[in-house]
């Protein structure tokens, strides 16, 4: 069976220069561990039948997209993190689609005026609330992500565009929920960070691990947790 959610992100705030958190200022492991547990199996907004409380991640390399509508093309930025991401996290492979070849991921890049039809047309609901900046849909089951959509408003100012791209993108690849109790991460939608932490990273570089398979619950894969985000941590330094 498949399942559709959307997690969507409201991001209104100003956002202040913030640098990466030192090495001190990451929590312990256990903390680690319940931040895991808490953007992985579970979702921001489930979908009405779905049950969201397993591994969501994409089984194989990720091929993304970019459509680019906006007055400023965005594209350069898009896949130059799109292949960071792919660099910084062991497990993900990443790359752009070629010509007319199937993307697993796309990335749409709209002005403000466009952004709630071009959600409306992908999420094929015409009278779809939509609300903040930008909002990701990704399609799931027990075998893994089929298909993810990230709609990002380019025209808002570039560091809410920064937010919203790399929010976007790490929730479409799986993490589908957000942790308020997590300082130095995007997945915490009232902090201000506009870069990739190491904190996210680290959260990224668990659930990329082969050990964690796509559709493990929770009670299957917390015993593998402790080793994942040891390893995590050394793996991102």
């Amino acid at each position: 069976m498949k399942f559709h959610l959307w997690a969507i992100a409201l991001i209104t705030a100003i956002l202040a220069p913030l640098s990466c958190p030192k090495a001190a200022d990451l929590p312990d492991d256990a903390e680690l561990i319940a931040g895991f547990e808490r953007i992985v199996f579970n979702a921001e907004i489930p979908g009405r039948f779905s049950n969201a409380g397993f591994v969501k991640k994409f089984a194989g390399p990720v091929r993304f997209r970019v459509e680019n509508t906006a007055r400023q093309d965005r594209r350069a930025e898009v896949e130059a993190f799109v292949r960071r991401i792919g660099r910084d996290v062991p497990g993900l492979e990443t790359r752009m689609a070629e010509g007319d070849e199937r993307a697993d991921f796309i990335v749409h890049v709209v002005d403000q005026a466009d952004y709630v039809s071009t959600a409306r047309r992908v999420h094929r609901n015409p009278f779809m609330q939509v609300p903040g900046n930008c909002i990701v849909r990704a399609s799931y089951g027990r075998r893994g992500i089929e298909r993810s959509d990230a709609i990002i408003v380019s025209d808002r100012g570039e560091r809410l565009f920064q937010r919203c791209l790399i929010e976007e993108i790490l929730q479409g690849l799986g993490p589908l929920d957000d942790n308020p109790d997590a300082p130095f991460s995007v997945f915490n939608d009232t902090s201000t960070h506009t870069v990739l932490t190491r904190y996210d990273r680290i959260m990224m570089t668990m659930l990329y691990d082969p050990r964690l398979r796509p559709g493990m619950n929770l009670e299957a894969a917390r015993p593998l947790l402790p080793a994942l985000a040891r390893d995590a941590r050394r793996a991102t330094r």
